[in-house]
C-alpha cells in the first residue's frame, strides 16, 4: 500500500507506540506495522529517548508521512504518559498499542480488525506469543465473535496489547496511569473491559510477538519491577475501578477471583519465602487489608486450595511460610503399576511433595479433558510408601479422562500428572469392553501420561471386519456376508450400525443399512450400482459409546465376486467388486450407448 493510498478515507487503525531507547528494535516494529492490510497510521511517541531512536523516528516519518507521525516528549519514566500522548492524536476507528521492542504477525490488524466490524466490537484480543517471555494462553484457546467476562478468561489478560474502539476510550475518558513504573495497562485495561458491551478473540493467528530484550533492559526484566509491596499498592487501584463500574454479585467475584489469584496471593508465594521477617509482615498486612475490602464469600469458592488457606492464614506468618513451601515443592510421583481386575482398572503407585517429609493425604483425580468441571475422586489405599486405587471404569462417561495424583498437607492440594514417570516394564493395558463401551488405557504422545479413553475418542479401536463370501441378487444388489470382532470379542448386535461407502477420490459417503447376526455376524444388500461413478472403498461402522468407530471389510482371494454389467436408461452400468490391500472396493462406471459404440468402433 502507497502512502497516497489512503487519500481522505478514514483511518481502520492508529498504532500507538511508545519508544524510550529502542533503536536496535525500532526497524522490525515499525515495519511490522507499515505492512498491515488496513487503513492505519503510526503514532510513535519518543519519551526521552538518547540512544538514536528519535533520529531514526524523524527519518520514518520522512519517508512515510502519512503513515508515520512522530511526537517527541521529555522522558516520563514510565508507558503510560507516552500512551496517552498518542492516544490524544489517534484519529482511527480503532486503536492498538504496540511496544517497540515487541511486533505484530503480518495479518494481525486485519484480522482483528474484520473480527471487530463483523461483530461490532468494542474490544479484539488477538493471540500473543511470548519469545523468552511469558504470554497470556488461557483466553486464546478458540476464536470467538462474542465472549461474556463472567463466563470466560478473558479477563485474565489484562496486557494492553488489544484492539480497542477508540469511541469506547474517549467516551468514557479511558486512559493509562501516569507516573506508575508497572501495571499502567492493568488500570487502562480493567476500566475498558468494564465498559465494553463486545468483546471478541482471535485465536487462531499469531498476531502480537511479546519479545524479551537480550540485554534486559525492558521494565518488567529489570529487578524490582514486581516488588510485592509495590505491586499491592499498585493493584488496589484497578480493582477499585472494576468494583466500582460492577455490582456485586457472580460476575464481581469472577473478575475479583482474577486479581486474588494472580495479583494479591500470588505475592505470599515464591517472593515471600524470599523476604526476611519484617517484609513477611509487610506483604501478610497489604494482603489482609485488600482482604477485609473485597474477599467474599463468592471470591473464596473460586479460589484453588492453597490460596483459600492463606486467606484463613494472614496472622499466621509460619503457616503462610509452609504454604508458600508446599506451593513451590515438586510433586513426585512414580506409577509402578496398572493393571485390569475385572470391570476395574488397578493403578499402583507412590507419590509426595519433594522435600517435605511431613504426612499428607493422597487420592487419584480422573478428569474429563473436554469438561474440566467432571472429575472423579478416588481415595488412595496406602501401604508404607505406597497406594492402590481402582477405578470403577463402567462409571466414567464418555471422553477422555487424564489422571492425576493429589498430594493434600495442610489442607493445600498439590496436583501431577502421573504416568510419565513409571517402572519400567509398566505398559498399558489391553481394552476391553464393558457394558458394550470400549475402555482404551494408553500412555499420551506428548509426555507419556496416563489417561483413559472411553468410547474411542483418540485410541486406536483394535477389531476388524472380515469377508465371508459375497453374491449378486435382485436389483442388481452386491450381498455380503462377514463376521466382526472388537477387542478380541464379538461385538454386541446392536452395536452394529450401518455399511458406508466412501468415494477414494472425492471423500464422498454413502450409507446403507445392515443385518446384525449372532456372534458377530453381519449380512447386508449393497444397491452399489446406485453409487455415482468412481471408486468405492466399504467400510463397517459401529457405535462403541463414543464417536462411530470403523473397519475396513477385509477381503481375502476368492471371496469378491466378479463384475456385473446391465443397461438402464440408455445407460451401461458396470460394477466391478474387488480386492484391494486386502480390503472391499468397487468400482463404478455408467456409460451411454453413444460412447459403447464410440469405444467399439475405435
Amino acid at each position: 500500500m502507497s502512502d497516497t493510498e489512503n487519500g481522505g478515507d478514514p483511518v481502520d487503525v492508529s498504532v500507538v507506540i511508545p519508544v524510550h531507547n529502542c533503536r536496535a528494535y525500532l526497524d522490525r516494529c515499525l515495519t511490522s506495522a507499515l505492512v498491515q492490510r488496513v487503513k492505519k497510521e503510526l503514532i510513535v511517541v519518543d519519551d526521552g529517548s538518547t540512544d538514536g531512536s528519535g533520529e531514526l523516528l524523524d527519518l520514518y516519518a520522512a519517508y512515510h508521512p502519512s503513515k508515520v507521525k512522530v511526537v517527541h516528549i521529555e522522558g516520563s519514566g514510565g508507558a503510560g504518559r507516552p500512551r496517552n500522548v498518542g492516544l490524544e492524536h489517534a484519529t482511527g476507528r480503532y486503536v492498538f498499542f504496540c511496544d517497540a521492542d515487541d511486533h505484530l504477525g503480518p495479518e494481525a490488524l486485519e484480522r482483528m480488525v474484520a473480527m471487530a466490524d463483523r461483530n461490532d466490537s468494542d474490544i479484539v484480543l488477538g493471540k500473543i506469543v511470548g519469545h523468552g517471555r511469558r504470554a497470556p494462553v488461557s483466553m486464546f484457546q478458540q476464536s470467538a465473535d462474542r465472549v461474556e467476562l463472567g463466563d470466560s478468561c478473558v479477563y485474565n489478560s489484562l496486557c494492553c496489547f488489544k484492539l480497542f474502539r477508540r469511541d469506547l476510550l474517549d467516551r468514557h475518558r479511558i486512559r493509562f496511569g501516569e507516573g506508575m513504573r508497572v501495571g499502567e495497562d492493568i488500570l487502562f485495561t480493567v476500566h475498558a473491559y468494564c465498559h465494553a458491551e463486545v468483546i471478541s478473540v482471535v485465536a487462531d493467528y499469531e498476531c502480537y510477538h511479546l519479545m524479551a530484550r537480550l540485554d534486559g533492559t525492558s521494565i518488567m526484566q529489570q529487578a524490582g519491577s514486581r516488588d510485592p509491596l509495590a505491586w499491592l499498592a499498585m493493584i488496589r487501584e484497578p480493582m477499585r475501578i472494576m468494583t466500582e463500574h460492577v455490582e456485586p454479585g457472580p460476575l464481581r467475584d469472577h473478575l475479583l477471583r482474577r486479581h486474588f489469584r494472580l495479583d494479591v496471593f500470588t505475592q505470599l508465594g515464591a517472593v515471600f519465602l524470599e523476604s526476611d521477617g519484617v517484609r513477611r509482615k509487610d506483604i501478610a498486612r497489604e494482603v489482609a487489608a485488600l482482604c477485609d475490602e473485597w474477599y467474599t464469600p463468592g471470591v473464596h469458592e473460586r479460589l484453588n486450595s492453597i490460596d483459600r488457606q492463606r486467606a484463613t492464614a494472614l496472622d499466621d506468618i509460619d503457616r503462610l511460610v509452609r504454604l508458600a513451601r508446599i506451593e513451590g515443592a515438586t510433586v513426585r510421583r512414580r506409577l509402578t503399576g496398572v493393571c485390569w481386575d475385572g470391570d476395574h482398572l488397578v493403578v499402583t503407585g507412590s507419590a509426595g511433595l519433594h522435600g517435605i517429609a511431613r504426612d499428607h493425604g493422597l487420592a487419584v483425580v480422573l478428569r474429563s479433558r473436554h469438561d474440566p468441571a467432571a472429575e472423579v475422586v478416588i481415595p488412595a489405599e496406602r501401604k508404607g510408601g505406597e497406594f492402590t486405587v481402582r477405578v470403577d471404569v463402567s462409571a466414567l462417561a464418555s471422553g477422555i479422562w487424564d489422571l492425576r495424583v493429589a498430594v493434600e498437607i495442610e489442607g493445600a492440594l498439590r496436583f501431577g500428572r502421573l504416568g510419565a514417570d513409571r517402572e519400567t516394564g509398566v505398559n498399558r493395558p489391553m481394552p476391553r469392553m464393558i457394558g458394550g463401551v470400549v475402555v482404551l488405557p494408553y500412555f499420551t504422545r506428548d509426555n507419556g501420561n496416563l489417561s483413559i479413553d472411553v468410547g474411542g475418542h483418540v485410541a486406536a479401536v483394535p477389531g476388524g471386519a472380515r469377508l465371508i463370501r459375497t453374491r449378486w441378487g435382485l436389483g442388481q444388489r452386491l450381498l455380503i456376508d462377514g463376521e466382526l470382532s472388537v477387542v478380541d470379542t464379538a461385538p454386541a448386535a446392536a452395536a452394529i450400525r450401518r455399511i458406508v461407502w466412501r468415494e477414494r477420490r472425492s471423500g464422498r459417503e454413502r450409507a446403507e443399512p445392515v443385518t446384525a447376526l449372532p456372534g458377530g455376524g453381519f449380512a447386508a444388500g449393497l444397491a452399489v450400482g446406485r453409487l455415482p461413478p468412481g471408486t468405492w472403498d466399504a467400510y463397517v461402522e459401529l457405535d462403541l459409546g463414543g464417536p462411530a468407530a470403523r473397519f475396513k471389510i477385509e477381503a481375502g482371494a476368492g471371496t469378491v465376486v466378479g463384475p456385473r454389467r446391465w443397461w438402464w436408461a440408455a445407460l451401461l452400468r458396470s460394477v466391478r467388486p474387488y480386492a484391494t490391500r486386502g480390503r472391499l472396493s468397487a468400482v463404478v462406471r455408467r456409460l451411454t450407448a453413444r460412447a459403447v459404440i464410440r469405444r467399439i468402433i475405435r
